[in-house]
């Protein structure tokens, strides 16, 4: 890798227009609300009557690490911790305990409860069992004759591993904690050494979460498989294999057929894997804005690799919601966390085009569509707005049967995929093919219109942007389309760039995360014969895809060297990544690399880290905020294993800043600057740095922020160590501009399009919220009875008439302090104090899904310490939250909500 021309890297930014997410957290003035009873307040949303009721699950964690104390003392404290809950008349149900990476509880409590639960001797932390969802599996029928990875491993060096270095993982156990594992698959054959299943078919089903577990950990939904396959599926007949094709497998099954799972259930399978063995554990799951290396699962996965366990991890797929938006197991410090990168080439179904030239497109199928009809010839038209401009194409209604027989050609944006679809269905179309707005093929992970009333009964495909600006042009001349049952090979418009889904770090507490890269997007592997299409084969996107690649180059260095350390092995393969260039649209700025916070430190080098026989320790450097600082210093020390000098020259390599908003980031092109040694790092000439052989060096390096970067911005790049030898080592780093407590944690929401002043202080009983600081003519009451509710649209309810706070999480919280104050604002208790919160995934209810949350509930039942009712009179609820990195001597360093004043009625 060269050095980039500064000016070319400049003169490339000024087209750069990416704009990620829809709106900012900024703080807004409240509207004119809503009159409910009286009440200045707003109508309640459905989705949050009643919600406060509402049991959930938390882990309990008690004092001790479980990997320095005794199981003996782990027995006596869990045993002491039932019997206070039992005096002091707490009510929960235990689901489950764990002792080897975790000690402590999940439990089933109301808010209430596990109010007084976080209050008793001995607990340290209670946190929120935050359900995973099952990654989306969308199949598309793109099998092939000889079905093989050779892209991805290509683009890894697998295939040099395997081919030249005679590397395959034999003798290396991987865990895979997912949707279980085909049995039946020949790429697994013999293979299955270990394993267990949770949960059953049916957990998650239809809202129901009953475990039945059994010794099978057989895959029905696909993830699994797909994800195994990559780490090392083997099938000579058909040229499959995967990163490390005979690595002995464990199978830990903690998802249904569909549906979602818990971390208590993955946090039970975690232990086991470590009980069983495994040497290396592919976790291709979790919580997305769980920002934190302190959650429950993150300090489990920490505690794997003490225990010698290599735990790889995604990073996550929400980087359509913003900064800091990872979260699970990757968040450990000592966790391999791994970004997406798009594949070189995709393998993809196709139909011919009537020009001269019978151009072959290929297409994705929509789920929720059916499969088109091979032979089937159909004349392509596009609706009276359709252009390779407009951007609400097909929103609107066509006249009807204006499209009888034909296949509609639709542009992506504005309005759903199934709107677009739907609409062209009902105006007589025979098929829709749906083009992209970017650069590339929309991702089939997100894609589908999924069937809802009425089901879509036609076909449905999407193409690339490129393909639908061509099919656009010729429609005018007369073209038709005819599905011919064929295949073809495309390149990538997006390869090598990191995928647009891959989630952005940094971690809450600023320490660089993710750290390192792997093909994610549009990768070909193993499937469960019994789904999808039946041929065994599927192309699947996602960051779960990329975690298996380095999973599987992990098993073959630990062949090579299978006395590395397990907490060694995450800096063997960073310090010989390489960096990922920005996509900008449809051009890959080569030279430009992306965010240090999207890509770490790079795509995965098998070869070189193979080969590498110079560290660079630490790993990363994490810089913290710069407010506190002007220059930052640190020390990289260089060890030489090998018998050869090794000579490099030393640069600053800046990746693009992170600008924006927490929900809206932007790219910035204003850099750190860099000494190392004393010397400008930042020229052309760079650094010289010897090392000689067998031994140590050390490299002091000084970054200074970039003043001229927006306040609130991430920043970052690279210590770059280039050799004309030996392999390329690079160092990444990162940063916050300005002072980081300044972040807003205590959001504001957007209610039926309207923005509203929150926390806001909730009354089911009168069926409305009260914005914070709304003044309220007649003072709220509260009766903790059941009442029952008629609502405007006339339906009925039962609800516990108590008061409660909705609150949006606009940034994660260090800790979150919930207190019932009297009349005159003193504190008549601690209701409960919370650490480590996630931020939510949206500030709009109308983007909240079983997956992306707009908001969290802090409830109160009337209760005092013992179990004994509030007295009547005046209260109020106040909600103080700690921000990350605050110092809580700091006034400025904590945000406080106090709600109106309520009466409690008795």
């Amino acid at each position: 890798m060269s050095k980039p021309n500064k000016t070319v890297r400049t003169l490339a930014f000024l087209s750069l227009s990416l704009v990620l997410g829809a709106c900012g957290q900024n703080a807004v003035t409240t509207p004119s609300a809503s009159t409910g009873s009286g009440q200045q307040g707003v109508k309640m949303p459905s989705s949050l009557r009643n919600a406060s009721q509402t049991p959930g699950k938390w882990f309990v964690e008690l004092a001790g690490d479980p990997t320095g104390i005794s199981a003996q003392s782990i027995s006596g404290q869990q045993a002491g911790f039932r019997a206070q809950a039992v005096a002091q008349g707490i009510q929960y149900t235990e689901v489950q305990s764990y002792s080897t990476l975790f000690n402590g509880f999940s439990v089933v409590a109301s808010g209430a409860e596990i109010n007084r639960i976080s209050r008793l001797p001995g607990v340290i932390g209670v946190y929120p069992v935050r359900r995973v969802d099952a990654p989306k599996v969308t199949v598309s029928p793109n099998t092939l004759a000889a079905p093989e990875m050779y892209y991805a491993k290509g683009m890894t060096g697998a295939d040099i591993a395997q081919n030249e270095l005679g590397l395959t993982g034999k003798g290396v156990k991987v865990g895979v904690i997912d949707t279980g594992i085909d049995v039946d698959h020949p790429a697994f054959k013999g293979r299955i050494v270990a394993g267990y299943d949770f949960v059953g078919d049916d957990y998650g089903k239809d809202g129901k979460y009953v475990p039945v577990p059994d010794d099978n950990p057989d895959d029905c939904n696909g993830h699994g498989t797909h994800v195994a396959g990559i780490v090392g599926g083997n099938v000579a007949a058909n040229n499959f294999k995967g990163v490390a094709p005979e690595v002995s497998f464990g199978a830990y099954r903690i998802f249904g057929c569909e549906g979602s799972s818990y971390d208590d259930v993955i946090l039970e399978a975690m232990e086991r894997s470590v009980k069983d063995g495994m040497q290396v554990v592919n976790m291709s799951l979790g919580s997305a804005f769980d920002d934190w290396a302190e959650t429950p699962l993150a300090k489990a996965g920490n505690r794997m690799v003490k225990k010698g366990v290599v735990l790889v991890a995604s990073a996550g797929n929400s980087g359509a919601n913003g900064q800091y938006s990872m979260g699970g197991p990757t968040m450990g410090d000592s966790v391999i966390s791994v970004a997406s990168v798009d594949n070189i080439k995709i393998d993809l179904s196709s139909f011919t085009l009537s020009d001269s030239a019978k151009t072959k497109i290929g297409f994705y199928t929509a789920t929720g569509s059916p499969l088109p009809g091979k032979g089937t010839t159909l004349p392509i038209a596009k609706g009276p707005k359709g252009s390779p401009t407009v951007t609400d194409d097909g929103c609107d209604a066509y006249e009807p049967n204006s499209l009888t027989g034909k296949a509609v050609l639709i542009r992506r944006g504005t309005c759903s995929f199934y709107i677009k679809a739907s609409n062209a269905q009902k105006a007589g179309a025979s098929a829709v093919i749906l083009y992209n707005n970017a650069a590339g093929y929309i991702n089939p992970t997100v894609a589908p219109p999924n069937p809802t009333d009425p089901a879509i009964t036609i076909p449905v495909v999407s193409v690339s942007d490129v393909d639908g600006v061509k099919i656009d042009s010729l429609i005018a001349g007369g073209v038709s389309m005819t599905f011919d049952g064929g295949k073809v090979a495309v390149n990538n418009p997006t390869a090598n760039a990191s995928s647009s889904f891959s989630s952005f770090g940094m971690s809450a507490e600023l320490e660089l995360k993710p750290d390192i890269g792997a093909p994610g997007g549009n990768i070909y592997s193993t499937y469960p014969l019994s789904t999808g299409d039946g041929s065994g084969y599927a192309v699947l996107s996602g960051t779960s895809m990329a975690s298996p690649h380095v999973a599987g180059a992990v098993a073959l260095i630990l062949q090579a060297y299978p006395k590395t350390q397990a907490k060694d092995m995450r800096g063997l393969m960073m310090n010989t990544a390489s960096l990922r260039w920005y996509l900008n649209g449809s051009t890959l700025l080569e030279g430009l690399p992306d965010y240090v916070q999207r890509q770490g430190a790079g795509m995965v080098d098998i070869v070189a880290a193979y080969g590498n026989t110079v560290s660079a320790t630490p790993s990363k450097l994490s810089l913290g905020e710069s407010d506190t600082f002007a220059t930052r210093n640190k020390v990289i020390v260089l060890k030489n294993t090998g018998p050869r000098r090794e000579a490099y020259r030393a640069y600053n390599y800046p990746a693009l800043t992170l600008a924006g908003t927490t929900l809206a980031p932007v790219p910035n092109q204003k850099y750190a600057t860099m000494t190392v040694n004393g010397q400008s790092a930042d020229a052309d000439a760079g650094v010289e740095v010897v090392v000689p052989p067998f031994s140590e060096l050390e490299l002091n390096v000084v970054v200074t922020p970039p003043a001229a970067a927006p306040d609130k911005a991430q920043y970052g790049g690279y210590v770059f160590l280039q050799s004309a030898t030996s392999p390329n080592l690079v160092v990444p780093y990162s940063g916050f501009k300005g002072d980081y407590q300044s972040l807003q944690s205590l959001g504001d929401l957007i209610i039926s399009g309207k923005a509203y002043n929150a926390p806001l202080l909730a009354d089911d009983a009168d069926d409305a919220l009260y914005p914070e600081g709304a003044a309220l003519p007649d003072m709220p009451d509260y009766t903790f009875k059941d009442v029952e509710v008629t609502y405007s649209d006339g339906s009925k309810d039962t609800v516990m008439d108590a008061p409660y706070l909705v609150v949006n999480y606009a940034h994660q919280i260090r800790t979150l302090t919930f207190d019932l104050l009297d009349e005159n604002g003193a504190v008549v208790q601690t209701l409960l104090q919370n650490d480590y919160l996630a931020r939510n995934c949206t500030n709009d209810l109308s983007k909240a899904s079983t997956s992306c949350d707009a908001y969290s509930l802090l409830n109160w039942d009337g209760k005092l310490k013992g179990g004994k009712d509030a007295p009547a009179g005046i209260y109020s609820l106040r909600v103080s939250a700690l921000k990350p990195l605050g110092d809580a001597s700091n006034p400025a360093h904590t945000e406080v909500y106090t709600s109106q004043k309520f009466k409690v009625v008795r």
